[in-house]
């Protein structure tokens, strides 16, 4: 149904340059996401910096001068140390730089750890310090830290070289700084024995070069960073994999130039690999899988998402009896040539899977999901978007074994009912479920999800903990019964609703938040997505628009009834009124922009997604759907994402 063109939305908050990952937005300057804030094997470099010119016998009379006069003096230099890294403000550790040369001693190192480097102008005083002679402190061997992705495709090779003195660099961050080339990279990389984390997403230039210099200098080297280095090639990672046996952390997103033979050889060489992220690795076969796992014992996330050659063989040929107890997440997105079986051998070798994504493995069933009830309590997180062949019967049994599940997305599982959704609602924990284009689903679906929950036995009752729906397509779905969702489910801060032509009114759509600027008129036209405060405006609106088709109550089920306020009434009648309703939604979204983060701790984020992966719904879905709030824990391309 065509309509007017809309004159204004709500503005979205979120982001639209992130695809899937498992991470969290991240500021300008802040390199402690998933992949380089993870703890090292060795101690860091905080400790008392001391002028190469110092002389020892001077120091210990200005130290025996300083007790005398000050007790604060007789503070051992690293309980000083501690006391000064509370200090959050640089300005403040630069005033107690100051006051003594004890203090500015024990304060420098902390000022210099990590510098600012997210302004070209930071960028300049840094480098100014740094090859300034004669001065104080040896300011480039203090820097562990160096950060250089705020300024993008601004940073060229007359940039970094100047900083090729700082040896001491632990961890180098250089995320899409596209005009950086081996010139410079191998000059910073020469006779740098501390460097534990190098990121070079992004570097399209930079050639095996780089990574030979990588593999004769970084020998401490535990993370490593290629996303989209398209010039790498198997010779050159073969030579770090043998050289840098250190190595827990490994992303080589879309380096579809790589073959097994590289993946073999960090398998064979690095044994304590925590993290591999295969995503768009397009040429690997199922022997390389095959190895990562037998070789890999504390092997936690294998990402494989868009990996086609892999097959059921690759899990297979795992030895029969073997387990593989430290695996936790499994991303096999788009692998289309798994079968149930392959799944049953995956959930039989690695019986503590917590986050398992099977999207677009279109020739699974049933049997592949009873499999997957194995799991039981471990699994928290289930994507099975687009595998059209599971029925209710698959989802039932899941439910009824699998009750800790927090996240599920079953978008295009056409088959599905009413009687899957209502089995889902009861899931005490869930908080986002995905049902994109499920069209079978009406407002009894609805209405079971909003209804409150029974904590245990005999507990109490209490409303949902939903936080993101997204009902995308599910054109059968009217406004009461989503009207019912949002006054009885106060997290809910995210709400997915094109193409369902109840909700293409011109008063509902402005609270929309904007589509997405490539899209077309009609694309337009169909967009629907409610996030943060949109969500509250538009329950508040609903309460009070008087032309709500609610009057006295309709009922929907032997054990739910909706009445007229939009509230849903069940467990012997108790249920979230909608004052409660707005009230707590109003606490919630004081907190919560929409963008999903509010995670629990033990929740594994997905970090696949700052590879700049594809949709899972291919371009239908994306065109479609469009939804630019980047729900990180779904996975590579998440049909929840989408919508």
């Amino acid at each position: 149904m065509a309509r007017a063109r809309r004159i204004q939305r709500d503005v979205s908050t979120s982001r639209s340059d992130t695809s899937a990952s498992t991470s969290p937005e991240r500021g300008v300057d802040d390199d402690n996401d998933s992949f380089m804030m993870q703890g090292n094997d060795s101690q860091s470099s905080l400790a008392p910096s001391v002028s190469p010119e110092a002389d020892t016998e001077t120091l210990r009379r200005e130290l025996e001068e300083r007790c005398r006069v000050s007790p604060i003096s007789r503070l051992p230099a690293e309980l000083m140390i501690s006391i000064f890294a509370k200090l959050s403000s640089p300005g403040d550790l630069k005033n107690c730089m100051l006051v003594s040369r004890e203090w500015s001693r024990n304060s420098v190192g902390l000022l210099w750890h990590r510098p600012q480097t997210n302004k070209w102008v930071s960028v300049k005083n840094v480098i100014t310090t740094v090859r300034k002679a004669n001065s104080f402190f040896d300011y480039g061997s203090l820097i562990k830290r160096l950060n250089l992705s705020a300024l993008g495709s601004e940073v060229s090779d007359g940039t970094l070289q100047p900083l090729s003195g700082c040896k001491r660099v632990e961890r180098l961050t250089l995320t899409n700084c596209t005009k950086l080339s081996d010139l410079s990279l191998s000059i910073m990389l020469k006779d740098n024995r501390s460097l534990l984390a190098l990121d070079v997403t992004g570097l399209d230039s930079i050639t095996d070069k780089t990574m030979f210099a990588l593999a004769e200098n970084a020998v401490r080297l535990q993370g490593l960073n290629i996303t989209n280095c398209k010039k790498i090639t198997d010779e050159s990672l073969e030579a770090v994999a043998r050289a840098c046996r250190h190595i827990k952390r490994l992303k080589l997103n879309g380096c579809s130039q790589l073959t097994d033979k590289s993946i073999i050889a960090f398998a064979m060489n690095c044994h304590y690999i925590l993290e591999i992220d295969l995503h768009d690795c397009r040429n690997l076969e199922d022997e390389s899988i095959t190895t990562l796992l037998t070789e890999g014992p504390h092997l936690r996330e294998l990402r494989l998402a868009h990996c086609f050659r892999i097959t059921d063989n690759a899990f297979l040929r795992l030895p029969s009896e073997a387990t593989y107890e430290s695996l936790r997440i499994l991303d096999l997105t788009d692998c289309g040539e798994l079968q149930d079986m392959g799944v049953q051998k995956i959930v039989q070798a690695a019986p503590r899977l917590r986050n398992l994504v099977l999207a677009k493995c279109r020739m699974l069933t049933d049997r592949a999901v009873l499999a997957i009830t194995r799991l039981g309590k471990n699994l928290h997180y289930i994507h099975l978007g687009h595998c059209s062949r599971i029925t209710d019967a698959g989802v039932s049994q899941l439910v009824k074994l699998c009750n800790r599940i927090r996240y599920i997305d079953l978008a295009c599982c056409v088959n599905l009912t009413d009687a899957s959704v209502t089995q889902l609602a009861t899931l005490p924990k869930l908080k986002r479920i995905g049902l994109v284009k499920c069209a079978a689903i009406t407002d009894r679906s609805i209405l079971a999800l909003a209804k409150p929950k029974q904590q245990g036995h005999g507990g109490p009752v209490v409303p949902s903990v939903l936080e993101r729906v997204h009902l995308s397509y599910c054109t059968n779905l009217t406004l009461s019964g989503i009207h019912a969702l949002l006054n009885n489910c106060p997290r809910l801060t995210h709400l997915s609703l094109t193409g369902v032509q109840a909700f293409l009114r011109e008063d509902l759509v402005v609270f929309c938040r904007e589509a997405p600027a490539e899209f077309n008129d009609h694309q337009r036209d169909l967009f629907c997505v409610f996030s943060g405060l949109g969500v509250t405006r538009l329950r508040n609106y609903l309460n009070l628009d008087t032309r709500m088709p609610l009057s006295g109550s309709t009922s929907m089920d032997d054990d739910i009834t909706l009445h007229g306020n939009g509230m849903v009434m069940g467990m012997g009648g108790m249920g979230m009124g909608v004052g409660v309703g707005i009230g707590i939604a109003g606490m919630y979204d004081d907190r919560n922009d929409g963008s999903g983060s509010n995670e629990e701790p033990e929740m594994i984020l997905n970090v696949t997604a700052q590879a700049g992966g594809m949709a899972l719904g291919g371009p239908e879905a994306m065109d479609e759907e469009g939804d630019e709030g980047g729900d990180d824990d779904f996975g590579e391309g998440s049909e929840i994402m989408m919508g």
